[in-house]
C-alpha cells in the first residue's frame, strides 16, 4: 500500500510528530510511506532518519498564491505516485488536500486524524467531511464523540488510541535511576520524589498548578519533592508565578529534549494536569516507563489509567487536590512500586505499537476489526 502523510507544522508538531513516527516504524517495512512536510519541521528531522520513508518538503497555505505553488505541487505529487491513502492530521494540511485532489477521478482514500479537542463545526469542516474525508481517526472516545457531533458523522469514524513502543519506553533499573539522577542533579536529589513531564511548559498544560500544589505542604513534605519539567523554557511571567510561590530551587527545567527517556526515568511520579487533552503521548510514555501518572479529568486523559490503580485522576486547576494526593503518597510511599508495576502492566497490555499500526492499517483499507 502507498500512503502519503502531510503534515503542516513548520516547528516542533508536538504529538503529530509522535504519532506520525510511530506509524511510520510500525507499517514502513510492509508498504511504501511517505511524507510531506515543511523541510523546517522536527517531523521532517525525525521521519528522514526512518529507512525506506521518502521525504517532501511541502508547505500548507490557502492563500491565492497556492493554487499555482504548493497546491499544484501537491496536486502533482498525489497525480504521479498514486496514492492509496492520504492521512491528513490537520485543518491546514486538510483543506489543501481537498484542494489538490478536486476533480480527480479516482482520488486516493483521505483519513483524517482528529488528535485535539477544537470545534469541528465550521463551513470549512463541512467541505472537508463532505469532499475530502473518507474516515476519521479518533484517538480518544472523548474525542470519538466530538466527531459524532460534527458534520464528519457521515463519515466512518474509529477511535484508535496511541501505541507506543513500549520496549523503547521501559522502566530501568533502580541503579541506573540512582546514575541518572547523579548525574543530571548531582547527589541532592538521592532522597527526594521526583515528580516529572514532558507535557511542556504553556499554562494550559497545568505544571503550575503542580507548583501550586507542592507549595501547599507543609514545608517538612514539600521539601520531599522536586518537579521536573521539560519542553520550551518558561519565560518571565511563568518563572514569576513560580518565584512568587517560593518554589524556584524545586523546579528544574531540561528544555526540549529528542530522547525523553534520560528525563522520565529518573522520576518517580508522572504528570499531566492539561486543561484540554485528546490522549496524551506523555502520559503513555511515562506508563510504558513505569512510572504512576498524575492526571487531570479532562478530554481523553482518563482514558490511559485506572484511577487509583495505575496513577490519580484530580480536577483540572486543582492545588488543592494535588496536595492532598501528594501528601497521601508520603503516608504511604510503598504504594509508588506497585502502582508503578500497575502502569507498566497496563502500557504493556494496551498501548502497544503493533495494535495501533494494525488497526490504522484496517482504516486505511476500510475494513471492520473485531
Amino acid at each position: 500500500m502507498k500512503v502519503l502523510y502531510t503534515n503542516f507544522h513548520g516547528r516542533n508538531g508536538g504529538g503529530h510528530v509522535t504519532y506520525i513516527v510511530n506509524l511510520l516504524l510500525g507499517l514502513g517495512a510492509q508498504h511504501e510511506l511517505t511524507v510531506a512536510t515543511p523541510s523546517s519541521s522536527r517531523l521532517y528531522r525525525h521521519a528522514a532518519g526512518i529507512q525506506g520513508v521518502r521525504m517532501v518538503d511541502m508547505s500548507y497555505t490557502t492563500r491565492p498564491s497556492s493554487w499555482l505553488g504548493p497546491r499544484a505541487q501537491l496536486r502533482a505529487l498525489i497525480e504521479r505516485e498514486r496514492f492509496d491513502v492520504i492521512h491528513v492530521n490537520g485543518s491546514a494540511d486538510h483543506k489543501q488536500v481537498m484542494l489538490a485532489v478536486l476533480g480527480m477521478r479516482p482520488r486516493p482514500r483521505i483519513v483524517f486524524t482528529k488528535h485535539n479537542d477544537h470545534a469541528l463545526k465550521s463551513f470549512g469542516h463541512w467541505m472537508r467531511a463532505r469532499f475530502a474525508t473518507d474516515c476519521v481517526i479518533a484517538v480518544s472516545d472523548f474525542v470519538k464523540g466530538l466527531v459524532l457531533d460534527s458534520p464528519y458523522k457521515r463519515c466512518e469514524v474509529r477511535t484508535i488510541r496511541h501505541g507506543i513502543d513500549t520496549d523503547f519506553f521501559s522502566p530501568v533499573s533502580a541503579q541506573e535511576k540512582l546514575a541518572l539522577r547523579q548525574a543530571q542533579f548531582g547527589s541532592e536529589m538521592q532522597d527526594k520524589l521526583l515528580l516529572v513531564s514532558t507535557g511542556g511548559t504553556d499554562f494550559e498544560k497545568g505544571w503550575l498548578d503542580l507548583v501550586a500544589g507542592v507549595a501547599l505542604l507543609p514545608e517538612s513534605l514539600r521539601q520531599r519533592f522536586h518537579i521536573v519539567v521539560a519542553g520550551d523554557h518558561p519565560g518571565p511571567e511563568k518563572l514569576g508565578r513560580v518565584e512568587s510561590l517560593g518554589m524556584t530551587p524545586q523546579v528544574s527545567y531540561p528544555g526540549l529534549i529528542d530522547d525523553v527517556r534520560s528525563v522520565l526515568a529518573v522520576g518517580d511520579i508522572g504528570f499531566v494536569l492539561s486543561y484540554q487533552e485528546a490522549l496524551s503521548f506523555a502520559c503513555r510514555e511515562l506508563m510504558g516507563l513505569g512510572l504512576p501518572v498524575l492526571v487531570t479529568r479532562v478530554g481523553g486523559l482518563p482514558e490511559n489509567l485506572v484511577d487509583n490503580e495505575s496513577g490519580w485522576i484530580v480536577p483540572a486547576r486543582s492545588p488543592e487536590q494535588i496536595a492532598l494526593t501528594l501528601a497521601k503518597v508520603l503516608e504511604q510511599p510503598e504504594i509508588l512500586k506497585q502502582m508503578g508495576q500497575c502502569a507498566r502492566q497496563h502500557a504493556v497490555q494496551h498501548f502497544q505499537l503493533a495494535d495501533f499500526a494494525r488497526l490504522t492499517l484496517a482504516a486505511y483499507r476500510g475494513q471492520s476489526v473485531g
